[in-house]
């Protein structure tokens, strides 16, 4: 049995973290989420080894290199993300009637071709923020999510915004393409997880 999933989509510093958080405290449509922080997950196995079983050495290694220089796993590394879902929804009793909300992954179609042996994907929320809001959002940590992050330098995120516009922009015509419900939010600098959450209710339920 598929997982039934919702993905968070946007570039960096645009809120989809706490946006993931308030959706697994409140919920939506009724049904019982589990927010899948992909890029948390990371962080996790990097800092404190919170490592999935099969991990490898190299794997590790690979996962800093990830986070420090900002690289997107492709095809041949797939079985680490697999991993680390496959541990995430044993960790959090993951049921058949809940939705897990995916943030980070996929990050790109390969990925996404990839992730329908794991998950179905229902519909996408699309958060939409121009560049420079976002470097107001990262600066003034408007989500309260950024603390202590070692890729939000300045360099960084522009590459991240480069990589997210050439690889991650085109889920959105391949998730459309499969009959998915698609729900666009604009993000300003001072959009809060509060009101973005509302917005996400209010744009699924319209």
């Amino acid at each position: 049995m598929l997982t039934r999933s919702i993905l968070l989509l946007g570039p960096t510093g645009v809120g989809k973290s706490p946006l993931g958080n308030q959706i697994e405290k409140r919920g939506i449509q009724g049904k019982r989420c589990l927010h899948f922080d992909f890029g948390h997950e990371l962080r996790s196995i990097s800092d404190f080894g919170l490592t999935p079983e099969g991990f490898q050495e190299n794997d590790l290694s690979f996962i800093r290199d990830v986070l420090e220089k900002g690289l997107l796993l492709e095809n041949e590394h797939f079985h680490i993300a697999e991993k680390i879902v496959h541990y995430f929804l044993r960790r959090n009793d993951g049921r058949e009637d809940d939705m897990l909300i995916l943030n980070g992954l996929p990050r790109h179609v390969d990925q996404a071709k990839d992730m329908n042996g794991i998950v179905s994907v229902k519909s996408l929320i699309v958060l939409e923020c121009e560049p420079e809001e976002v470097y107001k959002r990262i600066e003034r940590n408007i989500g309260r999510d950024r603390t202590g992050r070692i890729d939000d330098s300045l360099d960084m995120v522009r590459r991240k915004l480069e990589i997210f516009k050439a690889r991650s922009v085109p889920l959105i015509n391949y998730y459309a393409n499969r009959g998915c419900d698609i729900f666009t939010i604009q993000i300003t600098a001072t959009s809060t997880p509060e009101t973005t959450y509302d917005a996400c209710i209010a744009a699924c339920s319209a």
